[in-house]
């Protein structure tokens, strides 16, 4: 066979026979709720700490 050449009869259309009971369901487990997030320090303290651990990074690597 030379390039480019393929055998044809692996270029019909096949029907696949799932078994659709052994399938994985997707949205089994979708959540429609509310996600709220509790800080103890404010944003500025969050802003600061996260420049901190940057600094560190840097120094460090």
């Amino acid at each position: 066979m030379g390039f480019g050449s393929y055998d044809e009869s692996e270029q019909t259309d096949r029907t696949v026979d799932a078994d659709d009971d052994g399938a994985v369901t997707v949205h089994e487990n979708d959540h429609d709720g509310d996600v709220e997030f509790e800080f103890d320090e404010d944003g500025d303290a969050l802003i600061d700490r996260l420049s901190e651990m940057k600094e560190d990074d840097e120094a460090g690597g």
